[in-house]
């Protein structure tokens, strides 16, 4: 199943021009700064602006080509919008029931009950509105997509309007969508934590066109792109707990490259968890070295080398096939005579956990 989307649309100031094909799972992030277009993109994905001589089709059922375009409530999608926007009047329950009315029996793939389960709102079904907090009140709104049954999720900022508390409050509800949800998921944010969390594949936008698309874990480590260099710059891993240390009160994340220990998590073994490594956090050796207190060191092989300001440079490394970063002095890097192919072991000084 995929997503083959083309559009062109001009407005004055501004021209979106794309060509692209997303998954058909998981969640793709649409990502770039405000106005280049995700938004827009999002848009005409859900039919709300009609590009001449567009294309959309979704696991073959074609949406728009030519002179068909298949209005936005004839079309089998869900889509937040950055305000959850409910009907102050209904009550939780029957905000949802009213998405619910859409979708003949036979043709529902959430249930009501599973989208109640999956975001954690059975206490508030009878609540109104005006009686939830920012986060309850997305909740509620992401529910009301799903209970609509969509063949795809469109999200638009759904955490813009919430503060750094709420959003917390949402991501893991987010990350559920991510683990249990069998349909695709466009995500269009400006946050870089968001993505990094939540994303599988990114689509980089600037200007109204797509500067770069793919796996989330290709994109953050491509030295062509500005998402791998400067202070933020870094991986995503999806690890599985390995095991726990209880004399030290450590857990081992174990993924193809190696094992990452951090302080000890309340998950149980085979529990995954995404985690974050900076590349300003990655020392290189050209030998393990045992008398350090640096516990992460994982092996690696030199793919590329970049310079990124007249002090640093930014080296990409395998370790057993998935990319790393680090960024180092140009001395450093010199002193060590890095280069493509060479094996060194990456340092790993500090760790960020996803969830």
């Amino acid at each position: 199943m995929s997503i083959e989307a083309r559009f062109k649309l001009d407005f004055s100031g501004f021209n979106l021009d794309v060509d692209l094909t997303l998954p058909g799972r998981g969640i793709t992030a649409l990502f770039g700064h405000s106005g280049s277009g995700k938004t827009t993109l999002l848009r005409c994905l859900a039919g709300l602006e009609r590009a001449p001589d567009g294309y959309l089709a979704l696991d073959g059922k074609v949406w728009q080509q030519g002179s068909l375009f298949v209005p936005t409530h004839h079309r089998s999608l869900g889509y937040v919008f950055q305000e959850a926007s409910l009907f102050p009047h209904l009550n939780v329950r029957r905000n949802l029931e009213y998405g619910m009315s859409r979708i003949a029996d036979g043709a529902r793939r959430v249930s009501l009950d599973s989208a109640i389960e999956l975001l954690g709102i059975g206490h508030l079904l009878e609540r109104m509105p005006d009686r939830l907090s920012g986060g309850e009140r997305s909740r509620v709104a992401i529910a009301r997509a799903l209970a609509v049954s969509p063949r795809i999720l469109l999200m638009d900022e759904p955490l813009a309007a919430l503060d750094l508390a709420r959003k917390q409050e949402i991501l893991p509800y987010l990350e559920r969508l991510h683990d249990e949800l069998e349909i695709p998921v466009v995500y269009v944010s400006h946050s870089p934590d968001e993505v990094a969390r939540l994303a599988d594949t990114m689509v980089l936008m600037e200007g109204g066109k797509i500067v770069a698309s793919g796996p989330i874990h290709e994109m953050l480590t491509r030295l062509d792109l500005p998402l791998a260099h400067g202070d933020e710059a870094g991986v995503v891993i999806d690890t599985i707990v390995g095991e726990h240390d209880e004399t030290y009160h450590l857990t081992r994340l174990d993924f193809a490259g190696g094992s990452i220990i951090v302080a000890r998590q309340p998950h149980a073994l085979e529990h995954r968890m995404r985690l974050r490594i900076h590349a300003r956090d990655v020392s290189l050796a050209l030998e393990r070295h045992v008398d350090s207190s640096i516990l992460n060191i994982l092996p690696a092989k030199v793919l590329e080398i970049a310079d990124e300001t007249p002090a640093h440079v930014v080296v990409r490394l395998n370790a057993g096939g998935v990319p790393l970063l680090a960024r180092i002095t140009r001395k450093s890097s010199a002193l060590l005579g890095l280069k493509p192919g060479m094996a060194v072991f990456a340092q790993v000084k500090s760790v960020a956990l996803l969830e």
